[in-house]
């Protein structure tokens, strides 16, 4: 074991020390003042996994094993032992450093940032003097305690660049207010150009949007080129209705004769007669399918149509079913273009859940229904933005075929930012924008912003 001692003015500059010789994975096993130095032992990793290893061999082997066991009875020890080491790397406390006089933000920060270090190091050192089956919790109980530091630095963080940069931080409400998920508001908030107003902020914020929002050019890649589309999603989108919607054009551009459609949903009461009837106003024979085996069929007897509908049933997000909706599909003997029906009035999470269900091998795009129920509509645009899903069509409305329009998006874009009168009780204050960036620097883990373009 090579234990080696580094002396420096300040505790931040012998944490540096320290990852210089002996790496990020060092372990700290002492911290002390000596006159107006700071003195760290430190031990380096490798040496420390020695211990480890042959410490968890002791305590599974050794007739000693019940002695150290008594020493460490319940979790609530464990967690006392672990907070001997988090009493002392307390940070300042707002507004003074360690010798009481007055510090800024700077110093804050290098507190946390002491501190996270001191937490990252302390993990090896309690793992090695806890018995096997509290392991697991003591590194949870690391782990937390790491959460929350990286928690009140990202918050700290963002409160010295919000008072630098007031603009940023009213870019991010408007952003969260219009509904997009507090990760994508982030990111288009922390890229902005420094400089800019409030007003042309907001003009760059939809000009990034806009650019990242695929859609149709027309109605020809799906009217025009023909083929066999399933609508999928959960229970109650409006697949049936905009099944409706889509035959009604379909039929107006090529006729009835070039237009099938199946149903695959004989799980609700009336679900094909409702569609039937549809099909009977058009005069489009509708053509109900069980399963595999039947889609196949239907799908080899219309193999002349210029345009087939399937309108599946709906499957919760959660549902093992939908695995089994999307390998019929799949199986179905001709490529089957899969559109996902969102509704514009579930939440951001709910969406991101519905995409990753349904996503399967791979989806045609995407048609947003209700918007004439939706507050906001920005976690609908939020969603097709980061899935790099390709809008087709808005519905916003029950008649038919009326209430479906080719999706735009510069109109979009400006209808998520519209004022809403009645948003005001649900938009966050100032004060509060820090809080939401603290939660999210904790756990934000989405990696499709990478494929976000600026420019």
């Amino acid at each position: 074991m090579n234990v080696r001692k580094f002396l420096a003015a300040t505790s931040r500059e012998a944490f540096r020390l320290v990852r210089e010789a002996l790496g990020a994975d060092a372990v700290i096993l002492s911290n002390r003042k000596l006159g107006d130095s700071i003195e760290i032992l430190a031990l380096a990793s490798e040496d420390m996994t020695k211990l480890v290893e042959p410490a968890s061999a002791a305590i599974a082997s050794s007739p000693a094993a019940a002695s150290v066991a008594q020493r460490i009875t319940s979790t609530a020890e464990a967690r006392a032992r672990l907070g001997m080491p988090v009493q002392e790397m307390r940070w300042p406390q707002a507004g003074t450093n360690a010798a009481g006089s007055r510090a800024g933000d700077g110093d804050q920060a290098d507190g946390l940032a002491d501190a996270l270090q001191s937490a990252q190091f302390a993990q090896a050192t309690e793992i090695a003097s806890a018995p096997a089956p509290q392991i697991k919790e003591v590194v949870d109980e690391i782990r937390s305690m790491r959460d929350m530091l990286e928690s009140q630095l990202a918050e700290l963080a963002w409160t010295g660049q919000q008072q630098r940069e007031p603009v940023r931080g009213a870019i991010l409400g408007e952003l969260l207010a219009a509904g997009f998920s507090a990760s994508l508001a982030r990111f288009l908030a922390g890229k902005m150009p420094s400089g800019l107003t409030q007003e042309s902020g907001i003009t760059w914020i939809r000009s990034i949007l806009a650019r990242n929002l695929q859609v149709i050019d027309n109605e020809n890649d799906i009217l025009g080129q023909g083929g066999v589309f399933a609508l999928v999603g959960p229970t109650g989108v409006g697949k049936t209705t905009t099944t409706a919607k889509l035959a009604a054009r379909c039929v107006m551009r090529h006729g009835s004769g070039k237009l099938a459609l199946i149903t695959t949903d004989g799980y609700r009461i009336g679900a094909y007669e409702q569609l039937r009837i549809y099909g009977k106003i058009l005069g489009v024979m509708v053509h109900s399918v069980k399963d595999d085996a039947d889609l196949r069929i239907a799908l080899e007897e219309l193999k002349h149509k210029h345009t087939v509908l399937i309108d599946t049933v709906g499957v919760s997000q959660r549902d093992n079913m939908v695995a089994e909706q999307i390998a019929m599909l799949a199986g179905a003997g001709v490529p089957v273009k899969r559109l996902l029906c969102v509704s514009a009035t579930s939440s951001g999470e709910t969406l991101a859940e519905i995409a990753r269900a349904y996503q399967g091998n791979g989806l045609a795009g995407c048609i947003i229904t209700k918007l004439d129920e939706a507050a906001t509509i920005g976690s609908a645009l939020d969603l097709a933005i980061r899935q790099k899903l390709k809008l087709f069509y808005i519905a916003n409305g029950q008649r038919v075929p009326e209430d479906l329009q080719v999706a735009e998006r510069e109109s979009l874009i400006e209808r998520a930012f519209a004022a809403r009168p009645d948003a005001a009780p649900f938009k966050l204050r100032d004060d509060e924008l820090p809080l939401v960036v603290a939660n999210l620097g904790r756990s934000n883990k989405d990696t499709s912003l990478r494929e976000v373009s600026l420019g």
